[in-house]
């Protein structure tokens, strides 16, 4: 499966802008089946959750839907989502076709920058498929409670996708995390992250793929591009059957 991840700075709560800036960066893309952008796409990591949110099929949605099916390709990215009277920080999976197949809603809101007053938390795991592949779904903060990646890797997931903004303050956590994750649950595993400044932050992005055996593959700091992998499903299945440590889990 050919992955493209797109790191860019987004301007910040200004949508249209940054569907005009994705629009630039995407243009080269051909014949890659996976699309992933970063959390909160179009807004940034914003607290203005109310004003910001929209419905599940709102604008964000026909947005990405759209691209979707100009590039033939799965698109994973973030939006702003409001259910009933909550809204959520959430992750959405859309076909070629433009249509939904799966969300993910944030199991883990960001506490120390009071995301979890602003955001509803998600409450469970979401594993969604392209053709054979099994992917598991995560966004930032996750990254830090290996417990939910663990249920992933039980699952036999091939694939685990973190969508991000997470700072320059503690990106050697960000590398970190994302490699460990890699090797413990014996996967690839992308995280996409943004690049530039938001009103309180700064962001040099290191958006990073890393295989089964934690080697990475791909890395881009300090710049807004769009990189891409080829990832193979059959080297995943090889490194658990030659390293059955799945098999040894005990307490999850």
């Amino acid at each position: 499966m050919k992955i493209a991840l797109v790191q860019y700075n987004p301007k910040w709560e200004d949508k249209e802008s940054n569907k005009k800036k994705i629009l630039q960066l995407v243009n080269e893309i051909k014949e890659v089946e996976l699309i992933v952008f970063p959390e909160m796409s179009l807004t940034g990591f914003t607290m203005k959750s109310k004003e910001m949110a929209e419905g599940i099929q709102g604008d964000s949605f026909r947005y990405f839907s759209a691209l979707a099916k100009e590039k033939s390709s799965h698109v994973m990215a973030g939006i702003i989502e409001l259910r009933n009277t909550r809204t959520y920080n959430t992750l959405i999976h859309i076909k070629p076709d433009g249509k939904l197949v799966k969300l993910y809603r944030k199991i883990h809101p960001f506490s120390y920058s009071t995301e979890n007053e602003h955001y509803t938390a998600g409450v469970r795991p979401a594993i969604t498929k392209i053709k054979k592949w099994k992917i598991g779904l995560t966004i930032c903060y996750d990254l830090r409670f290996p417990e939910l990646y663990r249920k992933y890797g039980k699952k036999r997931t091939h694939l685990i996708v973190n969508i991000a903004n997470w700072p320059d303050t503690r990106i050697e956590h960000w590398r970190t995390l994302l490699k460990a994750r890699a090797i413990e649950n014996q996967c690839y595993v992308a995280g996409v992250n943004r690049v530039g400044d938001d009103p309180k932050l700064h962001y040099t992005g290191l958006s990073s793929l890393f295989d089964p055996m934690g080697k990475e593959i791909i890395s881009v700091e300090n710049e807004e591009k769009v990189v891409q992998a080829d990832l193979d499903k059959n080297y995943v299945n090889e490194v658990r059957e030659k390293f059955p440590f799945l098999d040894d889990i005990k307490l999850i």
